[in-house]
């Protein structure tokens, strides 16, 4: 019951009311983007929502406007707002949109840029059979410390155990790694390191 009406609603209630307290920390974050480097304001990219169907993605702009994840031939690199917003994860913030559009929830494994999906088996693309949310199971208990085989093993054990206990708990454990600097940021290279481990596992070519 509650993974078919109770979790949508949750989700579309929480972000109406978090809408009006976050608005002055968007202007806020906004205007210093806008003073510290040329692009947008917003970062736009298209990553793999419920059911494998892809959605563009917004959050705060914290890296220069030609970056690409792509582009292995240049590191990434974060602005000087950008740092901050990462650091303290007000670059997520946008999401918000993302929710009340029906994109992500607040809870839920997080959505990777669409070249994971298309390298993943089928028993790993069930972690896509939820929305996609802002923090999950992998981000709350190891974050970017772990491997992409154990954040997939922690995607579908929520999958397959959503309830309203389990959600509570990754708030209060996501609220602690919010703190750990170490596993903060996974990088351009980080994120090529994790498609080739999913390449190799499945036997996949480039």
């Amino acid at each position: 019951m509650y993974q078919k009406y109770g979790k949508r609603l949750a989700d579309v209630s929480g972000a109406l009311i978090l809408f009006p307290f976050t608005a002055i920390i968007f202007i806020i974050v906004a205007g210093c983007i806008k003073l510290d480097s040329r692009g947008p304001i917003l970062f736009r990219q298209k990553r793999t929502g419920k059911d494998g169907e892809p959605f563009t993605l917004y959050k705060f702009r914290s890296m220069p406007a030609d970056n690409d994840v792509h582009d292995t031939s240049k590191s990434d690199s974060l602005t000087r707002v950008g740092k901050v917003i990462r650091a303290t994860s007000l670059d997520e913030i946008p999401q918000l949109i993302n929710i009340i559009k029906g994109d992500m929830s607040f809870i839920g494994p997080r959505p990777w840029i669409t070249d994971y999906y298309d390298n993943m088996n089928s028993d790993q693309r069930r972690r896509n059979d939820v929305r996609p949310g802002i923090t999950g199971r992998a981000q709350a208990y190891g974050r970017n410390s772990i491997s992409i085989q154990q954040k997939i093993a922690h995607d579908l054990e929520y999958v397959d155990h959503v309830t309203l206990l389990n959600d509570v708990k990754i708030i209060f454990a996501t609220i602690k790694t919010l703190f750990d600097k170490e596993s903060n940021t996974l990088g351009k290279s980080g994120i090529h390191e994790e498609l080739k481990e999913l390449r190799a596992q499945n036997k996949i070519g480039k």
